[in-house]
């Protein structure tokens, strides 16, 4: 009697741990969860390496790679301004230029105010050529997916690459998003539909989306969610390595 006792104690045990396991995997997805959030206020801010086009209304002459006149405009030619590793473009008559750190309207309000030293009153576009977010692993066509939005959900990219393929572990889902020198990590569990509105996350230029393989036994270690001293391409190198 006393033997069935202490098995069902630690059969009773047992569950107890597990129980306490999952909540604890439940709290730390719901703390990585908060850090992709949706932000109202995001905007997308120019960093190094971006290719940005300028354009001036009837000015072709201080225009680069302009949305206004078709013979300026055609990206093939190498129509753009690239932001240097100080973070500066040349710009026709102003000169260089810090942008890194701006949101697109913050510098087209600056080009503008500096503009009216000779124009009255400067019609002027801006735009980012590389805005992009990668989707890679389980999906019908892998690629990198230029946007213009800055606010792109999760499945309207999943989408553009295709949909899911059969064998997409819809549970282990990763997202890579640089912050500073460290790459932020979450995982989506899309696998329950009733879950899905809340896990359809909000993604910016610049993610990376992993969709792993129901095969991938190792790709869930307790990946931490930080990658310190790392970019979002060599952090997902190194995770698409364990598909």
């Amino acid at each position: 009697m006393t033997k069935k006792l202490i098995i069902s104690f630690i059969f009773l045990l047992l569950l107890s741990s597990c129980k306490t396991y999952n909540v604890l995997e439940e709290e730390q997805a719901s703390r990585d969860m908060q850090d992709f959030k949706f932000n109202p206020e995001y905007e997308y801010k120019i960093r190094k390496d971006d290719k940005i086009t300028l354009s001036v209304w009837g000015q072709d002459d201080l225009s680069v790679g302009s949305v206004y006149g078709i013979y300026n405009s055609n990206e093939v030619y190498g129509k753009w301004l690239l932001v240097d590793k100080n973070g500066n473009i040349e710009i026709p008559r102003l000169g260089t230029t810090f942008v890194v750190g701006k949101s697109v309207p913050e510098l087209k309000e600056e080009i503008k105010t500096r503009l009216k030293k000779w124009l009255v009153n400067p019609v002027i576009d801006v735009k980012v050529l590389n805005k992009e977010i990668t989707v890679m692993g389980e999906v019908r066509n892998p690629a990198v997916i230029q946007v213009d939005k800055d606010q792109n959900t999760l499945l309207e990219l999943v989408s553009k690459a295709g949909g899911f393929e059969m064998y997409a572990n819809l549970r282990l889902i990763k997202i890579l998003r640089q912050e500073g020198e460290n790459v932020r990590v979450t995982n989506i569990d899309l696998s329950k539909m009733k879950d899905v509105p809340n896990q359809n996350i909000v993604l910016h230029p610049g993610d990376y989306v992993i969709v792993p393989s129901k095969k991938s036994k190792d790709f869930d270690k307790r990946i931490s969610t930080i990658i310190p001293f790392a970019t979002v391409t060599s952090a997902a190198a190194i995770l698409i390595g364990l598909l």
